[in-house]
């Protein structure tokens, strides 16, 4: 399989705390790698990483085979293939649900407005909610603004896909629908890093999941060696505690 992405010695601090110490982590193409561990571990700052929405402090994150630690890397090119859904959706309030969606590849000149708004209407079927392109932000549940998130990183036909804990703003009854959404990407071969607690999502969909504390890379395997099998003592005490094994 080819990488995707290859992060190396990475290193970042804010101020005197190291929060990465060192991360070293390959992503193949069409690979879904789901990153698991407890609250303050640093995954979060590593997914942020990868967009440089934190600069890195020390160490490469080759994407695409671009180096983006470089000071001198492209950013802005590099992002363009690197779609990323938050925790809170950050959709504009002042603007439609299509709108939304539209914005990037229209204000980008990627897509003129008639191609942005195709794609828009192709992109909402695809999470299910194609009846909502007209309606108003505000007007939606937050699983529904989660997918129209998705939607919105989706259209910039991105090759990797970022979720920093997706589902974890959300009551419990609206989750089923974003996973499902996101399932339906993985299925199709996009390839994904995933911070996430749903731990029956990791199971079932990850190719790979990785077990980060502390800032360092713990234990990584299959779900089954990871839930099944784990070797570090760390990880054995997480599940323990958030399995209620």
């Amino acid at each position: 399989m080819s990488e995707k992405v290859k992060v190396i010695n990475l290193v970042k601090t804010f101020g005197d705390n190291e929060v990465l110490k060192g991360i070293n982590l390959t992503v193949n193409n069409n690979e879904v790698v789901v990153i698991i561990g407890p609250s303050g571990s640093g995954k979060s700052t590593l997914l942020r990483t990868l967009n440089k929405l934190e600069e890195p402090t020390s160490g490469s994150i080759i994407i695409d085979n671009v180096d983006i630690a470089n000071k001198n890397a492209d950013i802005n090119t590099v992002r363009k293939n690197i779609g990323m859904v938050f925790q809170h959706f950050n959709l504009f309030n002042n603007l439609t649900v299509g709108e939304n969606i539209m914005l990037a590849p229209v204000e980008l000149k990627i897509e003129d407005k008639k191609a942005a708004s195709d794609q828009a209407k192709r992109l909402l079927e695809t999470v299910g909610l194609s009846e909502k392109f007209d309606a108003r932000v505000q007007s939606l549940s937050g699983g529904q603004q989660q997918r129209v998130a998705i939607a919105r990183a989706l259209a910039m036909n991105p090759d990797i896909m970022l979720f920093d804990e997706p589902t974890s703003a959300l009551d419990p009854e609206m989750v089923g629908d974003v996973l499902q959404v996101m399932k339906n990407l993985a299925k199709n071969g996009m390839t994904m890093i995933v911070v996430t607690h749903e731990m029956g999502f990791a199971k079932e969909v990850a190719d790979r999941v990785v077990f980060v504390d502390d800032g360092q890379i713990l234990e990584q395997g299959t779900p089954d060696q990871i839930f099944e099998h784990p070797k570090n003592e760390r990880l054995r005490d997480f599940l323990n505690k958030i399995l209620n094994v």
